[in-house]
Order: C-alpha cells, then structure tokens, then sequence
C-alpha cells in the first residue's frame, strides 16, 4: 500500500498561486471532487483521511482534489489552513497529468 496521508510533496498548478513551488503536506484526498457536475453529497465523493480507505477506492486518480497543507518557512511549521489542489498538480501524482487531459479534465 502506497502511503499518501502525510506525503511532502510540491505544487506545481496555476488555480492556486500562493502555492506554486511551495512544499506541501497531504492531509485528505477528495475523492472524485474534480469531477465536472460531481454531488459532494453523493455516493461518488468521500473524504478520505487514511491510507487504507485511499487504497480502497482505488488510489489517487486525475478525478481526486488533495487537501493540504503548505510549509510555512519563516514559523517552522505547517499552516492550519489547507487548500485543495487537483491532484495533478502535486509533484507526487504529476504522472496524471495525461490522464486528466485524456479524460477531459483540466490539467
């Protein structure tokens, strides 16, 4: 099982621009929510928070939204406050890219 939940990774996207470059932790996956016309309270979306519900639903796909949480450099310590990049746009899942452009998404 690959471990997701507490990945340092970095943003690479252009919907998030605080971000760009900046180390980030994974705290969630938000399964499916980049899906165009998705139901967040569907039974297509969860909140995943743990490795082994993420493997479950089939890993990390072009279709999931990454909660997380940037580095803040000059406190040391990573923000309370999380963003929710499409998962392509990380560094750790830049493999999707294509998958997203294929399916449509925008990547």
């Amino acid at each position: 099982m690959k471990k997701v939940i507490g990945t340092v990774t970095t943003y690479h996207g252009d919907e998030h621009p605080y971000l760009e470059g900046h180390k980030v932790r994974i705290v969630a996956v938000l399964h499916n929510a980049a899906k165009p016309g998705i139901d967040v309270d569907g039974p297509d979306y969860a909140v995943l928070q743990d490795d082994r519900d993420i493997a479950r639903a089939g890993g990390v796909t072009e279709h999931d939204r990454i909660e997380v949480q940037p580095w803040i450099e000059k406190e040391g310590r990573y923000s309370g406050v999380t963003s929710d990049p499409r998962a392509a746009d990380l560094a750790c899942f830049a493999h999707l890219k294509t998958g997203a452009r294929r399916a449509g998404g925008r990547a």
